[in-house]
Order: C-alpha cells, then sequence, then structure tokens
C-alpha cells in the first residue's frame, strides 16, 4: 500500500487552507497514493476562539470536509482527515468545539469519525501555555475504524497516553494514526522517540501527518502567531522511521507492507503476555 501525508501550514481562514489541500491531495493520488491522511486542524490554526466561533462550521456544513469527501469520491482513495476544528451541533452541549478526524472511503462516505480524547492543556514555560479544554470538549471513545487497515485513530496529545495505542491495537489495529500540530518546543524534545515507541510496543505503522512552521493569522494580528514543529512521520511495526517531512509544506509518502505488522508482532509478542497484578 502507498500512503502519502500531507505536511501543512494552516492559517486561520478555511477558504484559504483549502485549495492548497486539494492541491496536494491530487498531486499524491498522482504519485499513486491510495491512502493520504492530513494533519490536525486541517481547516485551520487561530489563536482566537471569537473568531473560531464566527468561522468554524457544524458538521453538517463545513465546507472543508465536503470538498475533502469529493475529493476521495473522485480520486477513489481512503482520506484520513487527521481533525477539523467544528462547531460541536449537539443542542445540549456546553458551546465548545469539537476537534474531529475523519477517515472518509473511496466512496466520499465517512467510514468513521473520532473526536480527540485527550486535552492538551500544559504549562510549557512561563510564557508558552496552552488550554485546549477550554475550547474543545473532548471525546469519550476509542475508534477502530475499518479501513486498509484496520486503522485506530488518535489525534496529537493522545500520543502520551499509551495504553489508548495498546487497546487499539490488541483490538486488531495494523495502522495508527497520530495527525499532530505539535508545536517546536516539545516537538524537538519528544516527537520521533513517542512515535517511534508507539509503533514498537504496538507492532503497528505509524502515520503522523503533522502542521509546520508559522500559522498566518491575519484574523488576530494582536495574537503572537503559533509555531508546528513539522515532521511528519511514517513509522514501521519495528520502529524504523520510513519517511521524514522534515520543516515544510509538502508530501511524504512511503509503501506500507502490512505483513510487517505479524512479523514484528511474532518476534516480541508483548501484546499477548499481558498479566494482572497488584498495587501500588
Amino acid at each position: 500500500m502507498r500512503v502519502a501525508l500531507l505536511q501543512l501550514t494552516v492559517s486561520d481562514d478555511p477558504a484559504e487552507n483549502l485549495p492548497v489541500t486539494l492541491d496536494l491531495i491530487a498531486k499524491a493520488a498522482a504519485e499513486g497514493a491510495t491512502l493520504i491522511a492530513t494533519p490536525e486542524a486541517t481547516n485551520l490554526l487561530s489563536p482566537s476562539r471569537d473568531w473560531q466561533r464566527e468561522a468554524l462550521r457544524p458538521e453538517a456544513e463545513d465546507p472543508t470536509l465536503a470538498a475533502l469527501r469529493d475529493a476521495a469520491r473522485q480520486h477513489g482513495l481512503w482520506l484520513l482527515i487527521g481533525s477539523l476544528a467544528l462547531r460541536d451541533d449537539d443542542p445540549e452541549g456546553d458551546g465548545r468545539f469539537a476537534n474531529r478526524s475523519f477517515l472518509i472511503a473511496p466512496d466520499g462516505g465517512i467510514a468513521a469519525r473520532y473526536d480527540k480524547i485527550h486535552m492538551f492543556d500544559v504549562t510549557i514555560s512561563d510564557t508558552e501555555s496552552y488550554r485546549e479544554s477550554a475550547a474543545y470538549r473532548p471525546g469519550a471513545q476509542a475508534v477502530l475504524a475499518e479501513g486498509p487497515g484496520p486503522i485506530g485513530m488518535t489525534v496529537c496529545y493522545d500520543l502520551r497516553f499509551p495504553q489508548l495505542f495498546r487497546r487499539l491495537a490488541q483490538a486488531g489495529a495494523r495502522i495508527l494514526t497520530v495527525p499532530a500540530a505539535f508545536n517546536s518546543t516539545t516537538g524537538a524534545a519528544h516527537w520521533h522517540v513517542l512515535l517511534r515507541a508507539r509503533a514498537i510496543e504496538t507492532g503497528c505503522f505509524i502515520l503522523a501527518p503533522a502542521q509546520c512552521g508559522t500559522h498566518p493569522a491575519p484574523h488576530s494580528p494582536d495574537r503572537h502567531p503559533r509555531q508546528s514543529y513539522g515532521h511528519s512521520l511514517i513509522v514501521d511495526p519495528w520502529g524504523e522511521v520510513l519517511a521524514d517531512g522534515e520543516t515544510t509544506q509538502g508530501l511524504v509518502i512511503a509503501e506500507l507492507d502490512l505483513g510487517a505488522v505479524e512479523r514484528a508482532r511474532s518476534r516480541i509478542p508483548s501484546l499477548t503476555h499481558d498479566r494482572d497484578y497488584c498495587g501500588p
């Protein structure tokens, strides 16, 4: 299976970002990719919650989702939309947005949805902090999608919770997706090692399409622009990096031999070696 990851530098304008995404999907399809994955926040990254409330749409009305479903159908391929920021259409919700990943089938249908479970609420330094849960409602359901895999779906900060990855692998995942918008500080320190660890622990392929660079925010000129680490990675089940997107926008392509999953797991069958224990 030939897979392609899109590495993007999105702005805070969904209408501006969509043509770039569609162009890269077309190029990946022309190169023979049958599974394409985009990063977290494919439609926009914005430091302004006020602007998000104005720019975002519910799932049923989101133009980016509609266009990407059309693209999957046009090219006849599987498309993992890393995530879209969406207005939550739950009438009993609390006004927070959804950070939702989609697996789109070759006929354009939505094969699976996953709402990011773990919210990035951290204080990295005196000048850098994030409170994702202030704007986004966390999901509560792990998702194993029946696509070209099967595929266990995660998003960004989920990467730091290995129990989620283990459960997905034990449930049957052969591919784990980790679309992200890792910041430059934690990305430089932890991105590669955590992705390789998750691949080794689960015996799965890891597809991690990422945002990169400095994100333009013309609708929030008074806010400090966000920076993302990049380095979209494709990692095999033995922990070897097959492809690295480095730090610029573009495509990352590799061939996956799904037989490598069983070969890795037969050498180190740790997924079947769980034991009950007491404490602490």
